[in-house]
């Protein structure tokens, strides 16, 4: 479907709530009817369960649950039936484009549902997140840095740069128009404060063995090229607490539960093409 046209159906079809509660006697389908607390369009029973879904997904968002609400997703479920029954009507649903957009629709569903299962079936702990927060905490270090780094690619000309720092060179300006880091040569150098556990480890070896104001006395290779470190100043580190962080924690515990049942499923699964 075009962008345009597909926004556009989207908002005719979600613009029950905004209007459908108040002018629902006038803008009411016809053909609709309701009987023994059931809704009917054109023979079709809308069912219960849809109403429930829709429903809950309101509540989930933070909509109050109230008659206004509850006649206007009667209305906006009348709308969409209509809808269907007219491009059912035009033989859209057997086109394969949009046939195969209706089944991805459904996988993304089964695919959700089934996430969500996992989750439920193995629910993660405080204290699971705890020993996840401790292991934070002390990857962490004591210590955070304020230093600034200048980058290059070749052993002798870091060399060369740390020779004329000795000299009494200017560390920004050198910074400025040498190093290759464009996230900090315009700011000489500067890469803020921070602990090690930010950076790869030869960089964060060399960090640490530096006092306050002193230079890297030789060029320190990572695979970014050759640096010249200076440290500016160091601080004891103050790690958010747990209650804080618990939620991300609990987040990416359950990222990594539902990458690891993909893995696992991937792994088992026969794929062939053919």
């Amino acid at each position: 479907m075009h962008p345009t046209l597909k926004t556009l159906a989207v908002a005719l079809v979600a613009g029950t709530f905004a209007a459908g509660a108040v002018a629902q006697d006038k803008a009411a389908p016809k053909k609709a009817a309701t009987a023994a607390g059931k809704i009917v369009v054109n023979g079709v029973t809308i069912p219960q369960s849809r109403i429930d879904m829709m429903n809950k997904e309101l509540t989930a968002s933070g909509q109050p649950d109230t008659p206004e609400r509850q006649r206007a997703v009667k209305e906006e479920l009348i709308n969409r039936e209509v809808l269907v029954q007219a491009a059912q009507k035009r033989g859209l649903d057997k086109q394969a484009e949009v046939a195969a957009q209706m089944e991805m629709a459904r996988q993304a569903v089964l695919v959700r549902a089934l996430f969500e299962n996992e989750v439920k079936a193995n629910p993660i702990t405080d204290a699971d997140l705890q020993k996840q927060y401790e292991e934070f905490k002390k990857s962490m270090g004591e210590n955070e840095y304020k230093i600034r780094h200048i980058l290059v690619d070749k052993e002798d000309e870091a060399k060369a740069i740390i020779a004329d720092l000795g000299k009494g060179a200017d560390f920004a300006k050198i910074a400025k128009d040498k190093s290759k880091d464009p996230g900090s040569k315009d700011n000489g150098g500067d890469l803020d404060w921070g602990p090690t556990a930010r950076y790869v480890k030869p960089f964060a070896d060399a960090v640490t063995a530096l006092k306050k104001g002193q230079l890297t006395t030789a060029p320190v290779k990572t695979d970014f090229g050759y640096h010249v470190i200076r440290l500016d100043d160091v601080r004891p580190l103050k790690v958010p607490g747990f209650d804080e962080l618990k939620e991300q924690f609990r987040q990416r515990a359950q990222q990594q539960q539902i990458q690891k049942l993909v893995m696992d499923l991937r792994g088992k699964a026969k794929v062939e093409e053919r």
